[in-house]
């Protein structure tokens, strides 16, 4: 017969169940405990009976030689077998219970004993000690056996020692006072221990739904898993507990929030500070998939309640999604406003296709002519104003998606604005949201229009953007610029709601402002303050007498009409093959 494999040996050891260990365990320290309890009661009981008995014989010993009447006896008869001593102190042993009451004269002669034919005899211990006038408590072996025994003094009525009493309280019976309490104390213990093991399945019944009925190895394998995954995964994880405070924090948590293991144990506001993420965070804003912005990171919060009532939420980065998703609008805007193009150099060329092969080359040269001069007008009128070039070519492309939506897009003759910007990346940031968010706001709507105004007054930059679309109720003036709030339809990339938020948080990191009011006519004016956007002062230049806003291409558009109306591109737009026969002709 093969011998039996080592995985199924039978194991003595511990079971595997947290249940089961840790019932065994307390029912264990239950026991221990009672033992342990009785055994400390039991060890003095036996010291605590045995010194009761002696005192009690010692008791008895005094009250017999107390009795004035044995002291007389003893002085004026014989020790004999029925004399009063032997009696008396016969009455006293019965009555008290005592093993034996012996009355000895002052030679250790016994006048009285249980034992009739030891009367007369000499005493088998020595009483030297209640002779000389001390009282004695002992257990010692007589003739009687082992006992405890009291002796004393036995005085005339003059004070004077005549003789000493011995009393002894059989040791047996002291013994049979142990053994009798044995079962009332194993009793009590039995009890104690039959409380304990109630509690200990209590407890462990608790231990068992609380662990799931894992073992503490599997718990142990759970807890190292945890920590491996928690700080492995590129997934920020906040757990906070029941009151709201931070329990834990993983590794990318902390990189995506900028904190450290300090906010453990502090609520998400004293953590972060006052803000969106958290609110989210604290559950204050509730929902999937929440957008939150923390310092440059654009951050997408999800936050799940536990049973003990506390929440775990979860942060992933959308940072680089994000500006993916700008990257693709804005290639979608480019490849619109080429579209456009498209569309007008077709119609010019197609013009000028028609007046060469009508031989009309004057009119020619004077078509080519106005293209090119309202190219090179439409540069001019904004670079004239905004100096910097990538707020420049930024402000031509836009008025080239504008012209193509039927928006006319104008520069207030108030703009002035050098080449000097600190940080023309986020200045291009400001502006693209805002004209952006204008655009969406005016298109559909007649006579649509968007200005926008760039100064500075001294070191500080001055942006207004006036849309002559719905404007914005008062009571949301200052939601919008909450991440994730939009009324638009989300792209194809993710959420929308993060613009005007990134617009009032590039403002404030430069201690300026963001704010929304209505433009004069109707419409929405957002104004962005930015005290620190030039190094020096720049002398601000107010418009001309006389003048108001320009459109970029520098042609006011035309009346309403059916249809589309034109819009402002960063090349005027061409007339129509038709027009320019017409004219021709």
């Amino acid at each position: 017969m093969s011998p039996t494999p080592p995985a199924r040996r039978l194991r003595l050891g511990m079971p595997r169940r947290v249940f089961s260990q840790v019932l065994l365990m307390q029912l264990a320290i239950a026991a221990g405990v009672v033992v342990l309890a009785t055994g400390l009661f039991l060890a003095p009981l036996s010291d605590q009976l045995d010194d009761q008995a002696m005192r009690r014989a010692l008791a008895i010993a005094q009250t017999t030689a107390a009795v004035p009447q044995i002291a007389e006896d003893l002085q004026d008869t014989a020790p004999t077998v029925d004399g009063p001593v032997q009696r008396e102190a016969e009455r006293i042993r019965e009555a008290s219970g005592a093993e034996y009451v012996v009355v000895m004269d002052v030679h250790g002669t016994r006048w009285s004993h249980t034992d009739p034919g030891e009367v007369g005899g000499h005493v088998s211990t020595d009483p030297s000690q209640a002779l000389a006038g001390q009282d004695v408590m002992e257990i010692d072996d007589g003739t009687l056996g082992r006992s405890a025994r009291g002796k004393v003094p036995l005085r005339d009525g003059d004070g004077g020692i005549i003789g000493a009493v011995s009393v002894g309280i059989e040791y047996d019976s002291v013994r049979a006072r142990l053994i009798h309490a044995i079962p009332g104390l194993f009793a009590y213990a039995g009890g104690a221990l039959a409380v304990g093991a109630l509690a200990a399945w209590l407890i462990s019944r608790r231990v068992q739904r609380q662990t799931r009925d894992l073992a503490f190895s599997d718990i142990s394998a759970l807890l190292a898993e945890r920590e491996a995954m928690l700080h492995g995964i590129r997934e920020g994880v906040v757990a906070l507990d029941r009151a709201g405070r931070v329990r834990l924090l993983n590794d990318e948590a902390q990189r995506l929030l900028g904190i450290g293991d300090e906010a453990v144990g502090r609520s998400p506001d004293e953590a972060l500070g006052e803000g969106r993420t958290a609110d989210v965070l604290a559950g204050r804003v509730t929902g999937t998939d929440l957008i939150a912005v923390r310092g440059q990171r654009v951050l997408v919060a999800n936050r799940m309640p536990t049973d003990d009532g506390g929440a775990v939420a979860t942060l992933r980065d959308r940072t680089e999604l994000e500006q993916l998703g700008r990257e693709l609008d804005s290639t979608h805007g480019l490849i619109d406003a080429l579209r456009a193009q498209d569309h007008e150099y077709a119609n010019r060329l197609h013009t000028l296709l028609g007046l060469l092969e009508l031989e009309m080359y004057d009119d020619a040269v004077d078509f080519v002519g106005e293209v090119v001069g309202a190219h090179r007008a439409t540069a001019e009128q904004v670079t004239e104003k905004i100096e910097d070039p990538l707020l420049a070519a930024l402000l031509v492309g836009k008025a080239t998606v504008a012209a193509e939506r039927g928006v006319a897009l104008r520069l207030s003759d108030r703009t002035r604005l050098p080449d000097r910007l600190i940080d023309p990346r986020g200045l291009v940031t400001v502006v693209g949201n805002l004209v952006d968010n204008a655009l969406d706001a005016v298109a559909g709507t007649p006579h649509a229009r968007v200005e926008v105004e760039l100064r500075a007054e001294g070191p500080t930059a001055i942006l207004r953007v006036r849309d002559t679309g719905p404007g914005i109720p008062a009571e949301r003036r200052e939601l919008i610029f909450t991440e994730g709030w939009s009324t638009k339809k989300p792209p194809a990339h993710g959420k929308r709601g993060i613009g005007l938020s990134l617009v009032r948080r590039l403002a404030e990191r430069q201690g300026g402002s963001a704010t929304v009011g209505e433009a004069a006519g109707g419409g929405a004016e957002f104004t962005v303050v930015l005290p620190e956007a030039l190094p020096g002062p720049v002398p601000e230049a107010g418009p001309a007498p006389g003048q108001g806003p320009r459109p970029i291409h520098g042609r006011e558009p035309a009346p309403a009409a059916p249809g589309p109306e034109p819009g402002p591109a960063p090349v005027p737009a061409a007339p129509s093959h038709r027009t320019v026969e017409k004219e021709s002709r």
